[in-house]
């Protein structure tokens, strides 16, 4: 059975609760692996004293909380199978060639009980939520069910790429592929597709009610306002030893939801991963052919600043081109349905720009009105103050430039002028940016276009 080339361990938090989510091989005295009873053996010892078993396609999963109803553990197993299904699209594998895989799991509320049983040998280290060696995991059981299916499937994901892929990758892919492949929901009752309950893999979460007590978006939004938001080679470069935070867990959640959704690295990444997960793994993505290290981070930077739920990579992928000076009045338009586009129109810094906008477009519906009927929101570049996005009226023109800190680390949009009319003075050297404000997840249903001049002020 293949076996890790590293031992890690970690925590796995969440927002209110923390979690251990360990990838591992364990080993005995002479550093050998230990070869573990056959799953056969556990199950009747399993039953013998008196533990719950759930059987499904690919998760023998072995508890002792008691049926509840609405609690959600009984389905666990079909859930699992339905996420291994996406966890073998996403590899490029064919489901029916490792049909006879199972992982088993233990689903725990008194420790004591599966050591009696031999379920938990003395050779797991202590965990706080989670534990996976190879093919079998253990965790604690939760309080939210959300959360559960999220560290059983995050486990799962674990125990699926240490044997079916060996895997023996640095801590950041390790824990943001478990993280990535682990994020869900259950789709809700009159659903388009597969009924109330189905799995639904939703990799860049839409919703925070569809991910409860995750907390990885929030954790990423709270470091960029504190000015300590993670690099892409801060995350990179995360040592096992102290990759055991919320923030390392959600910044490497965050480094592979930009590299596998965002049009212009998901390609090299795919390669990336079809080929061999090993130590070496983050050194050739770097030397992969069309990899740009500078856009890369940028891009990543780009994205945690603007993040929040629904952040829809195709619609705010970002064109670094540096533009030309503006040196004459220029017209453009500024899609409703796009995140920052760049003018074209490049700055040095100090230099001043007038900003003129006219038009009018439409930046969703509003579905919750007193006459009961949808209404759809129109605005002109004022914005409409009927909802606010981060401080500001949704429909609202801004102008920014992307700023590189002089000391390191990661840059940001700096804004320099909203509305119909700003007079913007440069804060680096490089091309203005221009956006609607409106939340990121909810761009595809936004229609239209600003125009826009922009014209030199001595």
């Amino acid at each position: 059975m293949p076996t890790p080339l590293h031992l890690l361990r970690h925590r796995f938090p969440g927002i209110a609760l923390l979690a251990v989510g360990c990838a591992a091989c364990l080993s005995g005295i002479a550093g050998e692996p230990v070869e573990p009873p056959s799953v056969q053996s556990l199950v009747a010892g399993a039953r013998r004293a008196g533990l719950r078993v759930l059987e499904g396609d690919h998760l023998t999963l072995v508890t002792d909380r008691p049926p509840r109803d609405g609690d959600g553990v009984g389905s666990l197993p079909e859930i699992f199978d339905a996420a291994f299904d996406s966890w073998c699209k996403h590899y490029g594998i064919d489901p029916a060639a490792c049909r006879d895989w199972r992982a088993l799991g233990c689903l725990i509320v008194d420790r004591e009980r599966f050591r009696s049983a031999g379920l938990l040998p003395d050779a797991v280290p202590e965990f706080a939520n989670g534990f996976c060696d190879r093919d079998r995991f253990w965790m604690a059981d939760q309080s939210n069910p959300d959360y559960r299916r999220h560290l059983l499937l995050h486990e799962g994901v674990h125990a699926f790429t240490l044997t079916l892929r060996s895997l023996a990758t640095p801590p950041w892919y390790t824990e943001g592929i478990a993280e990535f492949l682990a994020t869900h929901r259950l789709r809700p009752a009159g659903a388009v597709g597969p009924g109330a309950g189905a799995f639904e893999p939703t990799p860049m979460p839409q919703r925070a009610a569809d991910v409860e007590q995750l907390g990885r978006i929030e954790t990423l939004r709270a470091a960029r306002a504190a000015g300590t938001p993670p690099t892409l080679r801060e995350v990179f470069d995360t040592p096992a030893a102290v990759h055991h935070d919320l923030r390392s867990y959600a910044a490497s959640w965050a480094a592979v939801a930009m590299l596998a959704l965002h049009p212009a690295h998901a390609e090299t990444f795919a390669a990336a991963e079809r080929a061999a997960l090993d130590g070496g793994f983050t050194a050739r993505l770097a030397r992969s052919e069309g990899w740009d290290e500078a856009r890369t981070a940028r891009d990543f930077a780009a994205f945690t600043d603007d993040i929040d739920y629904g952040y829809d990579f195709a619609r705010s992928a970002v064109d670094w081109t540096p533009g030309t000076p503006l040196a004459t009045a220029r017209r453009t338009d500024v899609a409703a349905d796009r995140g920052w586009q760049n003018t074209g129109a490049s700055l040095a810094t100090g230099r001043r720009c007038a900003v003129a906008a006219r038009g009018r477009v439409t930046v969703g519906v509003l579905r919750e009105t007193p006459a009961g009927a949808p209404v759809t929101l129109e605005s002109e570049p004022d914005g409409i103050s009927i909802r606010w996005y981060r401080g500001r009226p949704i429909g609202r023109l801004l102008a920014a430039q992307w700023v590189e800190p002089a000391g390191g680390g990661a840059g940001r949009f700096a804004i320099l002028g909203e509305g119909r009319e700003a007079t913007c003075t440069a804060v680096a050297d490089g091309p203005l940016f221009l956006k609607l404000n409106e939340p990121p997840g909810e761009l595809r249903d936004n229609a239209g276009s600003f125009s826009v001049t922009i014209e030199p002020v001595p």
